[in-house]
């Protein structure tokens, strides 16, 4: 089969601890542990338009068309396992955790395989990333889009086989952080008692009020509004009752949009905080410029 190159995020999921994982649980219930995390990470990958390319034991490899898709796969592989219950067992709890490291170059891609600088470059990324991190190029990092951008920081400079420079790395942070409170914001807010926010998504309904004072949306099973978006986070979003107001407050990689039924433009939140009022529509990642299709519809009663 004949040769072919194309430029590609190159990404290795290792997953971290799998030796000790034995040791606890005993070959059989470590062996089925690992399978569904595998399985777990190759429904992810394929869920960002992604192509596994093989597994080495508790290793998945697998490719992206973009360094973006690939940074958001990478996000939700540890929202995912983070998301999973621990297992209690004798010697204390059992959670599977990864390492993630990609790279976005050129590749040359022969016989369902990929090979060439920017793999190795991949697969170096990896050994340099400990559990619940995921570590990347600056080149790759310039090929995000400023969003992506803003969640990645420079940690180190390393050696890379085959290369006389060293190369700068970088992390992109994926875990909840501190939200900026916002007293203000672009959305108006109003303050009275005993205001109800009404919120649906296909069907199904959730109400934020004094009794009930915040609803998590996001693509989480367990979320109080679980909303089927690719860009979405697990746990993307709350709104929260508090002293008659209403606020959104983002938590995700990709940040919320927001538009009210009588506005021409849309709002932005990523990480922050901001009122919400009126009634609207809100997308989880995906501006509304995109057509998103799934929205999540808000109306608030004061």
């Amino acid at each position: 089969m004949a040769q072919k190159t194309a430029n590609l995020a190159i990404l290795f999921a290792d997953i971290s601890g799998s030796t000790k994982l034995f040791e606890i649980l005993g070959d059989a219930v470590a062996r089925h542990k690992i399978a569904q995390c595998i399985e777990m990470l190759t429904e992810i990958t394929k869920r960002h338009k992604g192509t596994v390319i093989k597994t080495i034991g508790d290793e998945v490899m697998c490719t992206f068309p973009a360094a973006d898709s690939a940074a958001t796969a990478a996000c939700d592989m540890h929202e995912s396992l983070d998301d999973e219950a621990t297992e209690m067992t004798a010697a204390g709890p059992v959670k599977l955790r990864v390492r993630v490291g990609f790279h976005f170059g050129q590749a040359i891609l022969e016989g369902g395989d990929v090979f060439g600088d920017s793999v190795n470059v991949a697969a170096r990324m990896v050994a340099q990333a400990k559990a619940g991190q995921i570590i990347t190029t600056q080149h790759t990092v310039e090929h995000l889009p400023p969003i992506l951008r803003a969640s990645s920081r420079f940690i180190d400079r390393a050696p890379v086989k085959g290369k006389k420079e060293t190369i700068d790395i970088y992390e992109i942070i994926w875990q909840e952080e501190d939200v900026t409170r916002m007293s203000t914001g672009v959305l108006p807010g109003d303050k009275t008692v005993n205001a109800q926010m009404h919120l649906s998504y296909r069907g199904k309904d959730f109400t934020v009020s004094h009794e009930r004072s915040s609803a998590v949306l996001g693509r989480s099973q367990t979320a109080d509004l679980t909303v089927d978006e690719s860009l979405a986070s697990r746990q993307h979003v709350r709104i929260e009752y508090r002293r008659g107001k209403f606020f959104i407050i983002d938590q995700s990689t990709n940040g919320t949009y927001v538009k009210g039924d009588n506005s021409a433009t849309e709002a932005f939140v990523r990480r922050e905080e901001a009122p919400l009022a009126g009634s609207g529509k809100i997308s989880l990642g995906r501006s509304f410029n995109e057509n998103p299709q799934e929205v999540v519809s808000f109306r608030s009663e004061f």
